[in-house]
């Protein structure tokens, strides 16, 4: 599966099959919450939440990718993440992109 963000592959005709998404809700547990609001008192990376926010983004993928691979998809191109938060501590991440199949 090739993922791209770009609406084009070089050298490729795509067809179109349609929008293809994934997304999650991650949390870190009260622990790690309460020591990254304390880290926001004095500064620096919130590491925790990095690490949340990129394991968010690799299960969104993941999920984008399988929805895509159930219709018949060779790639996906023009994929977009977006996140927001829901919670104190706790995040949506979503990603999309078009499903395309090679023509030839």
């Amino acid at each position: 599966m090739i993922l791209i963000n770009t609406d084009y592959i070089s050298g490729k005709e795509l067809e179109m099959l349609g929008l293809v998404k994934g997304s999650t809700i991650q949390s870190k547990h009260i622990g790690k919450d309460i020591s990254q609001s304390f880290k926001t008192l004095v500064g620096g990376e919130l590491k925790s939440y990095n690490e949340m926010m990129n394991e968010a983004r690799a299960l969104a993928t993941k999920r984008m990718v399988a929805e895509a691979e159930a219709i018949g998809a060779d790639a996906i191109v023009n994929i977009r993440y977006a996140s927001s938060a829901i919670i104190q501590g706790a995040a949506e991440v979503i990603a999309y992109g078009t499903a395309v199949k090679f023509t030839k």
